[in-house]
């Protein structure tokens, strides 16, 4: 059920998933799925958690056995096919707190935070500027990724190239320290 809820979501934008409209798409009453969830936020809270662990494998892959401006690229790359394939289910993950230590979606979130981290160690980042580093990458990433999936691009230049400065802008400020 919460794929499904992840899946219209994506389709149909986070912001407008119901219990109502996700009730329609199963074929049930909006009832049965409190057998499952506590309600629309216990949903998205859900949807939230399994975006960050796809978006966390996701990077995850891409980044093994790589080290450096490729393992940056392949990471930068990866991060933004899973936000402008799965815009909803993304959108989700935005400003969702975890609960405590046990929610799944601390574990999500540590285990994408640990993909980015190693990224980092291809680079010459002091540790006490690793969540500086960290932020300006999700800053850069998100930022792109999510203005991409809107349809924020209307100019002239190929996103792709614009993505691909961005890749190298980012190595070079990373690599200057």
């Amino acid at each position: 059920m919460v794929a499904a809820g992840a899946d219209l979501a994506d389709e149909t934008g986070f912001d407008r998933l119901t219990m109502g409209l996700l009730a329609e798409r199963l074929g049930v009453r909006t009832p049965s799925l409190y057998k499952h969830v506590g309600g629309q936020e216990d949903l998205n809270r859900r949807i939230a958690a399994l975006a960050l662990g796809q978006a966390a494998d996701a990077v995850g892959v891409a980044v093994q056995g790589r080290a450096g401006r490729d393992a940056l690229a392949a990471a930068a790359r990866a991060f933004r096919a899973f936000v402008v394939e799965h815009p909803g289910r993304y959108a989700a993950t935005i400003g969702m707190e975890p609960s405590g230590p046990d929610d799944p979606l601390a574990a999500g979130g540590a285990r994408l935070l640990d993909a980015f981290t190693a990224v980092l160690r291809g680079y010459e980042v002091a540790e006490s500027d690793v969540d500086h580093a960290l932020r300006m990458l999700r800053s850069l990433f998100h930022g792109f990724a999510t203005l991409q999936a809107a349809g924020g691009f209307q100019w002239k230049a190929d996103v792709d190239e614009s993505f691909e400065w961005l890749i190298a802008f980012a190595d070079r400020g990373l690599r200057a320290g």
